[in-house]
């Protein structure tokens, strides 16, 4: 054997092992030992992930949770605003009342006829019904006596079927059943107040005859109410109490 096969032979076999060496699997320890980390670290960032999630979902449930409540709160305050004018009106419409009262006897002196048999007649009737509307319209304002104002005023329109007082006293019976939530009895009285065309209280009976079918769950008879309102006292309170309840039913 020549010494060229014998290079060639030895060149062969140092190929073979070489070869051999590089395709030689890793150690088995080694392998294992990549995945287990491998699987370790994609654990912990799924865990991360599904825990910025469930701070990201708790967020948002507290964000809703907050933003009803705002809700809540807004409609209370605008409940309790409302609530407030409405009672400072009838306030301020009560201390009128009464105000004229207090002067009206004088000024039917005064416009008394010549005969002192007449005159006597006609003062003692009106004095009367001056005092019985008073002492009704005082259960209200003074004594806070409304169980009696009630009673007041339902025998003040059966003693006086034609007086003057006749809408005022439909209308306070119907605000005193209205506060104690008798929505049919105050409908009643507002019904009435509402046929006397030229009544002062007519506006805000109408307007009560919507908030009282609202209450009903009759929403299209409120429209039809707070739109009466708005046509026929275009420039008043009541005509702008109307329009905001209006918007809140929809057009």
């Amino acid at each position: 054997m020549n010494s060229n096969m014998m290079r060639n032979i030895a060149f062969t076999l140092l190929v073979g092992a070489a070869t051999q060496v590089v395709a030689a699997p890793a150690p088995v320890t080694e392998l294992n030992g990549n995945n287990a980390n491998g699987n370790t670290s994609l654990e912990r960032l799924e865990r991360l992930i599904e825990a910025r999630n469930q701070v990201q979902i708790d967020m948002q449930r507290q964000l809703d949770q907050l933003s009803s409540e705002m809700d809540e709160l807004r409609g209370i305050v605008e409940r309790n605003s409302y609530d407030l004018k409405q009672m400072l009106e009838r306030q301020r419409e009560l201390y009128r009342e009464v105000d004229a009262l207090s002067r009206q006897p004088q000024k039917e002196v005064k416009e008394a006829p010549e005969t002192e048999e007449k005159s006597s007649e006609t003062y003692t009737s009106n004095v009367s019904e001056n005092e019985a509307y008073e002492k009704a319209v005082n259960l209200i304002l003074k004594e806070k006596d409304y169980k009696g104002a009630v009673s007041a005023f339902n025998g003040f329109l059966a003693t006086y079927p034609e007086s003057v007082y006749k809408p005022n006293a439909h209308y306070w019976l119907g605000q005193l059943y209205f506060t104690q939530n008798k929505l049919a009895e105050a409908s009643e009285q507002f019904k009435a107040v509402a046929s006397f065309k030229d009544s002062n209280k007519r506006a805000d009976a109408m307007l009560k005859l919507g908030v009282i079918a609202e209450r009903s769950k009759k929403p299209e008879e409120a429209k039809k109410h707070y739109q009466e309102v708005i046509s026929t006292y275009p420039d008043s309170t009541s005509s702008r109490q109307a329009e905001r309840n209006l918007s809140k039913l929809g057009k």
